[in-house]
């Protein structure tokens, strides 16, 4: 009991230097809890939205961009890849699936990506409100982009050019809001899915008025056949006419584990393209950051050794 009364006499007598050691102490032990979580929550992150991708395929670049753009949508991307070439990847034994992406416009900051509906189905993904898109420029927002825009089925939204807020509009071709994804906590909460040919349509009109009167005036009359050349299809890589088209990238997935060894090393010797491994990228990318979560255990480490050491003085 004595013991316990000559603490308290202490602390009472001393109150700030009892105050700034557990102060420290709360410190040290609070930023090794935030980092240890914070770093269990990043590697969790990385793991989800990688998910069931194998590899990356995109323009020649660094491959650490081409898995950021296409695969978290964190950069810029590496470049467009012609739609043939992207034919005659997807054509390969190796590839079981791909979900091509399409990028370039962003609204309020937020990325518009054209794709497939394998896309949000491979996340598993499931429509909240309404339904996923149909039609040429019609789009299906994520959960953290209708909460933060506040749009609402059958709003419509003028996408900018460039993946930052403050590009020029694409005013003469409005996205109306068709669907709402469910909250999943991957990042396709914070993207705007369309079709593919949405992309191609919105590009393809929002040129230069004086470059492209003479040609609006001779696609005129054979604007009805042509339309289905932007027609919504699913499968882009059914199209006959892909003369000019272009995606920016493709997610693919093994039919094999020996594809593993052979398919990346084809794709860089072989073609004018790239492949990246998203599993190979993050573990480099987590390890660049687990440098910078050392020396914060470190620090809060000696906090709580400053403490300790305080107190027994």
């Amino acid at each position: 009991m004595k013991l316990i009364e000559l603490n308290f006499s202490y602390i009472r007598r001393r109150k700030l230097n009892s105050v700034l050691n557990t102060l420290l102490l709360a410190l040290g032990i609070a930023t090794i809890v935030v980092l240890l979580l914070f770093g269990a929550q990043f590697e969790q992150s990385l793991t989800r939205d990688a998910r069931g991708i194998d590899l990356v395929v995109g323009a020649k670049g660094s491959p650490m961009q081409l898995i950021l753009s296409s695969v978290y949508h964190l950069d810029v991307p590496t470049g467009n890849i012609p739609l043939p070439e992207a034919k005659e990847i997807v054509a390969q034994r190796a590839v079981k699936k791909a979900f091509p992406l399409a990028l370039g416009d962003s609204y309020r900051g937020y990325r518009i990506v054209g794709t497939t509906h394998d896309y949000p189905a491979h996340h598993g993904i499931a429509v909240g409100e309404g339904r996923l898109w149909e039609e040429v420029l019609e789009v299906t927002a994520g959960a953290r982009v209708a909460e933060d825009a506040g749009l609402k089925i059958g709003d419509e939204i003028v996408s900018s050019h460039g993946l930052s807020d403050g590009g020029a509009g694409h005013h003469d071709h409005a996205l109306r809001i068709v669907g709402i994804l469910e909250p999943s906590g991957t990042v396709l909460d914070r993207l705007l899915l369309t079709s593919i040919p949405t992309v191609w349509e919105v590009h393809e009109k929002t040129a230069d008025d004086e470059d492209h009167a003479e040609i609006e005036d001779e696609h005129e009359a054979g604007h009805d056949g042509e339309h289905a050349d932007h027609a919504p299809r699913d499968d882009i890589f059914a199209l006959d006419d892909d003369e000019g088209k272009e995606v920016t990238a493709l997610l693919i997935q093994y039919s094999s584990p020996i594809a593993a060894a052979m398919f990346p090393r084809f794709v860089n010797s072989e073609t004018n393209l790239q492949a990246a491994s998203p599993a190979f990228e993050t573990a480099r990318l987590y390890s660049l950051l687990g440098v910078g979560l050392d020396a914060f255990r470190a620090f809060g480490v000696i906090l709580i050794a400053a403490a300790a050491l305080s107190v027994f003085v």
